[in-house]
C-alpha cells in the first residue's frame, strides 16, 4: 500500500493541503501515473478532488481518539 501517505487522524491540525497531498499520492499509486497525459488529466484531477472530499468528510466524522461510542 502507499506507505508514504502519513496518517492524518493523529495530526493536531490537518490542512486542506495535507488532505489533497494524501489524495494525490493515492491516485498516483492506484493509476500508476506520476503525471497523467492530457487525455487522462481530467479523470486524474477529478479522482483527486473526489478523494480529497471523502478524506475531509471521514476525518470530520471520526470520534477523537480515546472516546467511546
Amino acid at each position: 500500500m502507499c506507505r508514504s501517505i502519513k496518517t492524518l487522524r493523529t495530526e493536531a491540525v490537518v490542512t486542506a493541503e495535507d488532505t489533497r497531498a494524501a489524495a494525490l499520492q493515492y491516485v498516483r499509486k492506484i493509476s500508476g501515473f506520476r503525471k497523467p497525459s492530457k487525455a487522462n488529466e481530467a479523470a486524474f484531477d477529478a479522482a483527486v478532488d473526489d478523494i480529497t472530499a471523502a478524506t475531509e468528510r471521514l476525518l470530520a466524522s471520526l470520534a477523537p481518539a480515546g472516546t467511546r461510542p
